[in-house]
C-alpha cells in the first residue's frame, strides 16, 4: 500500500474503517482479493513473487503495510511478510509489535498497521521517527492509536502530506455523511464516495509537496492519491469494513494509465 486512511471507533456500527490504496509497478506479478490457498481463513490480495500481502484480514484481525520513501531503497526481507505473519498468527498488536522490534531493522523501510479486533496499532522502522504517543527507539517506533481519522503514504503516521490529508478529511466526511449508513435491511453501505476518493488523479501544489529525496519531478508524480502511468501507478483500490459480527472487503484492480482490470467483494462473519 502507498496510502491508507482509517476511521477508528468512529461509526456505529464499523469499528475500523479503511480505504487504501496500492502503487506498484505494473508488471509485478500480483494474485487479486481472494481466500488464500494455503489458508483460506484469509481474504487479501497477494505478491505472486514473496508470497506476502499489503493489505489482509482473516476475521477481525487485519494488517497492511506501506513502504517508507527514503532513497535509496535498502535491501531487506520483504514488508509483505510483515501482514501475512500478522494475520495469521495469534499474537495480539502490543505483543506482535514487542516481538518485531529485534528485527525491525532487518525488513525494507516500512510503516505498519495491525488490528487483532480490540486495538489498533502502528509500527515503523523509519528512523527518527518520534512524536506525542509513539513509543521505540532508533529505526523503531510503535503506537496505538487512538479512536479518530487516521492516515499514512509513504512517511509519517498522520503527516499532512497532501493526498494523504485529502483522503482522511474525505472518509470523515463519508462516515457523517447519509453514505454510511446502514439501512434497516443491514444493507451494506454507499462505498462509491470513497472509491471516488481512492481515484483523485489531482497534482498537489509544488508548494505542498513533501520533500524525501526523490526531487521535485517524481514527488509531482507521486502526490495524486490515484496514479495513472504505463509502467507504474495504482494496481488497487480496497476498502474494507470490519463490524462485530463480519468483516467486508472490497479490491478494485487497475491496469497501465488506470485501465479498470476487475473488482472482488468478500464477506466473512465471525
Amino acid at each position: 500500500m502507498c496510502l491508507i486512511a482509517l476511521a477508528w471507533r468512529m461509526h456505529p456500527r464499523y469499528r475500523l474503517i479503511l480505504a487504501a490504496n496500492r502503487d506498484e509497478f505494473h508488471d509485478r506479478p500480483t494474485l487479486p482479493l481472494a481466500e488464500w490457498q494455503d489458508a483460506p481463513e484469509i481474504f487479501g490480495g497477494r505478491d505472486a513473487l514473496h508470497g506476502g500481502s499489503w493489505l489482509a484480514l482473516r476475521g477481525r484481525r487485519l494488517a497492511a503495510v506501506t513502504n517508507v520513501r527514503r532513497p535509496p531503497e535498502q535491501d531487506g526481507r520483504s514488508r509483505g511478510a510483515l501482514v501475512a505473519d500478522f494475520v495469521r498468527g495469534a499474537a495480539d498488536a502490543a505483543t506482535a509489535m514487542r516481538m518485531l522490534a529485534n528485527e525491525a531493522t532487518q525488513y525494507r523501510p516500512f510503516n505498519l498497521l495491525m488490528h487483532d479486533g480490540d486495538t489498533l496499532a502502528f509500527a515503523s522502522n523509519r528512523p527518527g521517527v518520534a512524536g506525542p504517543g509513539v513509543d521505540g527507539g532508533p529505526g523503531f517506533a510503535t503506537r496505538t492509536l487512538d479512536a479518530g481519522i487516521h492516515g499514512v503514504s509513504n512517511g509519517a503516521l498522520d503527516a499532512p502530506w497532501p493526498k494523504t490529508a485529502m483522503l482522511m478529511a474525505r472518509l470523515g466526511d463519508w462516515v457523517a455523511s447519509s453514505a454510511a449508513v446502514v439501512d434497516a435491511g443491514d444493507a451494506p453501505p454507499d462505498l462509491d464516495p470513497l472509491f471516488a476518493a481512492l481515484a483523485d488523479t489531482t497534482l498537489a501544489a509544488d508548494d505542498r509537496l513533501p520533500d524525501t529525496g526523490i526531487g521535485l519531478e517524481r514527488e509531482r508524480f507521486l502526490s495524486p492519491a490515484f496514479i495513472a502511468h504505463p509502467t507504474y501507478g495504482t494496481r488497487a483500490s480496497t476498502v474494507v469494513l470490519i463490524a462485530d459480527d463480519h468483516a467486508e472487503i472490497v479490491e478494485r484492480r487497475f491496469g497501465p494509465a488506470g485501465s479498470r482490470l476487475g473488482a472482488s467483494r468478500a464477506t466473512a462473519g465471525f
